[in-house]
């Protein structure tokens, strides 16, 4: 059963790699619509996209997406969700999901499933993890690798090869390949929330591991809240992070 959700598309306009990029022109829609009208089909209660800039909100108005102007200092998208939070007035049993304004091609059935781990969990944040099959990917510092508890809640998170195979990778000399049976995870940073936790959130103490990893999830358990892990077979649909990426995406969307 799938229980009630909404969800929140942070949306920042400034980008150093690319200026504007909510309003990327994706076959004759804004990047952010696009979002938008991916996660609707998820099935939540309610859609917004949570922006810093007027632009973006008009872009989203003449296309029907519904959008809340938030403010332009936010450190993080957590942060900007908890600002829509408090604007709605959500209670603290809302399942708030943060779909990343750069992903138009997200899979709804991610979306859903993981909103659906959290309400089975009881934790305070569900995530996603795929298994890890190349060894390139598990020692790649931009690859962000999870282990999970018994329960399947997050024990920690790290851009370290963890668990680290010590003696297979002494005895193959180093990361030509990955023992069988190691649970390696690639985290995949789409969150299912309680609002409580984002009600808490902009109280709590920045962690020391959070600012040598540079994650920012690492705060939340730092203090001790619950994150729960869903796991999928594979990596879903890359986002636009890259000037690249973006020629990548319209050419995608320019053949459909």
């Amino acid at each position: 059963m799938t229980p009630a959700f909404k969800i929140v598309i942070p949306a920042r306009y400034a980008s150093s790699r690319l200026p504007a990029k909510p309003l990327l022109d994706l076959g004759g829609k804004p990047m952010v619509v696009r979002v938008a009208e991916r996660a609707r089909l998820a099935g939540a209660e309610e859609v917004w996209v949570a922006t810093d800039h007027p632009e973006v909100r008009a872009a989203c108005e003449a296309h029907e997406v519904a959008a809340l102007m938030t403010r332009a200092d936010h450190a993080t998208g957590t942060d900007r969700l908890a600002e829509v939070v408090a604007q709605r007035g959500w209670s603290n049993e809302t399942i708030v999901v943060n779909v990343q304004g750069d992903e138009p091609l997200i899979e709804p059935e991610v979306i859903v499933h993981t909103a659906r781990q959290l309400a089975v969990s009881g934790a305070d944040i569900a995530t996603v993890a795929h298994p890890i099959a190349e060894p390139a990917d598990f020692f790649n510092p931009n690859v962000v690798t999870v282990v999970c508890r018994a329960d399947g809640d997050a024990a920690y998170f790290s851009r370290a090869p963890v668990p680290y195979a010590r003696d297979h990778f002494a005895r193959e000399g180093g990361g030509a390949n990955l023992p069988d049976g190691l649970p390696a995870l690639r985290h995949v940073g789409l969150y299912a929330y309680r609002a409580s936790f984002l009600k808490a959130y902009a109280g709590l103490a920045v962690a020391p591991t959070e600012q040598f990893e540079a994650l920012e999830q690492l705060r939340a358990l730092w203090h001790g809240y619950r994150i729960s892990v869903a796991l999928v077979d594979a990596a879903p649909a890359p986002g636009v992070d890259t000037p690249e990426d973006a020629e990548r995406m319209r050419k995608l969307f320019d053949r459909a």
